[in-house]
């Protein structure tokens, strides 16, 4: 168990510092941001507001994982939280962190895809699936595989912009209208071990973001909002 602890705060720690690393790699959506030029209308989300985020979600129960405050700073977030979830005793278990931030063009450069490969990390696996928090309602996100050495994890990562889900930075790129209020990245990561390997990882990460998605979406919207907003 201590193991398994230690290697998912491992993997926390290397997600955190992965999106400080995207922060000196993003030049050129910081330059498509600014040409955007999505002014801010709202107060910053706050760590209370992310903070309301139940520990028990479904069959999960949560711990927050303190994260060094440095390595939190070079993110450029307003709020972030990080979390480890598991359930059956520890034998499934994840990390969550979500950052989020009202000044688009920080936020827009954080994507594993560029993070971990700029971490020493080597892209195994892509792939876009669809995720259904409920029976009518469901959004696409992305579903990686990254290497480096003996070390894999898989990442499921999504965005919430102003109370509705996106894929990836570009659907807010392009369906932004006059302003954005929030953006709010959701990364919820695991590391592969054998046993079981990386196909029951995979499900047990896709299963939690699952899980997580209406308690996520629902800091930000009243009930009747995020039907109207979907």
């Amino acid at each position: 168990m201590k193991d398994n602890r230690t290697n998912q705060r491992s993997v926390v720690v290397a997600a955190v510092v992965a999106s400080a690393v995207m922060m000196a790699l993003g030049i050129g959506y910081r330059a498509v941001a600014a040409r955007l030029k999505a002014p801010v209308d709202t107060d910053p989300v706050t760590q209370e507001t992310l903070g309301r985020l139940p520990l028990r979600i479904a069959e999960w129960q949560g711990q927050d994982v303190p994260m060094d405050a440095d390595v939190i700073a070079a993110t450029d977030t307003d709020a972030c939280l990080s979390r480890r979830y598991e359930k059956e005793d520890g034998a499934k278990a994840v990390s969550l962190w979500v950052a989020s931030g009202v000044q688009v063009r920080d936020l827009m450069p954080h994507r594993p895809e560029v993070c971990y490969v700029g971490n020493g990390y080597t892209l195994a696996s892509q792939r876009v699936e669809e995720l259904s928090p409920t029976s009518d309602l469901s959004f696409k996100c992305n579903v990686m595989g990254f290497s480096r050495g003996t070390d894999r994890v898989i990442v499921v990562y999504y965005y919430i912009v102003d109370g509705q889900y996106c894929q990836n930075v570009g659907q807010f790129r392009y369906r932004i209208r006059d302003r954005i209020g929030y953006v709010t990245q959701v990364q919820v990561v695991a590391a592969v071990r054998t046993p079981p390997g990386a196909n029951a990882v995979e499900k047990t990460v896709f299963d939690f973001a699952r899980d997580s998605a209406g308690p996520l979406l629902g800091l930000f919207q009243e009930p009747t909002d995020i039907e109207a907003a979907n």
